[in-house]
């Protein structure tokens, strides 16, 4: 004997399922796209590995003063 019949709340849960699986999929495109944006223009990324970047020393050749205040 199988029960065929839907009820009302398997109804309204594929609904809500539905909705939010639209939003995630949303957002996943957005993220996706953004960072395809990010990766191609490339030229204007840095990343942080501990080293001198000559791009960030003052033009004057001295060393810059650090950041903490020590």
């Amino acid at each position: 004997m199988t029960i065929r019949a839907t009820h009302e709340l398997h109804q309204r849960r594929f609904s809500r399922n539905l909705g939010l699986g639209l939003v995630l999929v949303a957002f996943i495109a957005i993220m996706f796209g953004l960072t395809v944006v990010k990766v191609t223009r490339g030229g204007s990324m840095q990343g942080y590995d501990h080293v001198v970047r000559p791009e960030l020393l003052p033009a004057d050749g001295a060393p810059a003063a650090p950041a903490g205040g020590n």
